[in-house]
């Protein structure tokens, strides 16, 4: 029969840890919330921004743009990995991070030379411990992320594919909230915008000054930084979603052992006195 100061002491030690996940819950939760109504806010913009490219680039067949083809010769992918900060919330991170390096690694077997952009801790340790090279780190900036964040990594973003041609695509992989108990890693490539060019032509009922080109080529800026900040706010509420259900789990999992510890200190202690009363009971018929 176990000990039962043993039982007792863990008893308290699950009822410690219990009191952290709980906290952690209860912090996630109200976390949670402001992050999905900012991830409600952004999508109206860039779903706009996006259907407005689409319309610039569809009323002529022959329309061409630098963010439009693929670049033909092989060269290397930015992949743009959004992972969280912080541990303990399920399989968020492993979700996203798996997803990134089976990317990489479909490039490297092509030949191509993949370049990552980190956004949170645990894309940034995963990837300082790999022979990958890294453009720019973002670290503890998803939870108070703002526009601004998006449209200065647009703005490097931007540059680097404007000045090196051998970069060939930029891509993110990113978790998407769908629901508070179901977060789906994604991936998707940002740039060159296929499909856009040309796909509907139509007769233009708006005429764009100096060029449609040069209106599409300015909108690109806005549309990758709302996609950006978007993808970052998605994240950091699915981030907020997994961890809340991960501790309640862990929650529910602590009452259910102190339960059963419960349980086994009562018949621990129970077994003692009988066997007190047992000893007692035959030390005096002894002594008669």
């Amino acid at each position: 029969m176990p000990n039962l100061k043993d039982i007792k002491r863990r008893i308290h030690s699950v009822e410690s840890t219990m009191q952290i996940t709980k906290a952690m819950e209860l912090v996630a939760s109200s976390k949670f919330r402001r992050a999905k109504e900012r991830a409600e806010t952004c999508r109206p913009f860039f779903e706009q921004t996006y259907k407005l490219m689409a319309e610039i680039a569809a009323e002529d067949p022959y329309f061409n743009s630098q963010f439009v083809h693929k670049r033909v010769d092989n060269g290397s992918a930015l992949l743009i990995v959004i992972a969280g900060d912080r541990g303990l919330a399920g399989g968020f991170n492993n979700n996203v991070l798996r997803m990134a390096q089976a990317r990489i690694d479909e490039l490297v077997q092509l030949g191509e030379k993949p370049i990552v952009m980190p956004v949170g801790q645990k894309a940034v340790d995963y990837f300082e411990r790999r022979e990958i090279r890294i453009l720019k780190s973002y670290d503890h900036v998803a939870e108070h992320a703002s526009i601004y964040l998006g449209i200065e990594m647009a703005d490097l973003i931007l540059s680097t594919y404007k000045r090196h041609t051998s970069l060939q695509s930029v891509e993110l992989v990113f978790t998407n909230y769908v629901s508070p108990i179901h977060q789906v890693a994604q991936h998707m490539e940002i740039i060159p915008l296929t499909g856009l060019a040309g796909s509907h032509p139509r007769r233009c009922e708006v005429e764009y000054e100096p060029s449609p080109e040069a209106v599409f080529d300015k909108l690109v800026p806005q549309y990758v930084a709302g996609l950006l900040y978007g993808a970052i706010v998605e994240s950091f509420a699915s981030e907020q979603a997994a961890r809340r259900t991960a501790m309640e789990n862990a929650t529910d999992n602590a009452t259910e052992m102190i339960d059963k510890l419960s349980l086994q200190y009562n018949r621990a202690r129970q077994s003692a006195i009988t066997q007190e009363l047992t000893e007692i009971v035959g030390g005096a018929n002894a002594l008669e």
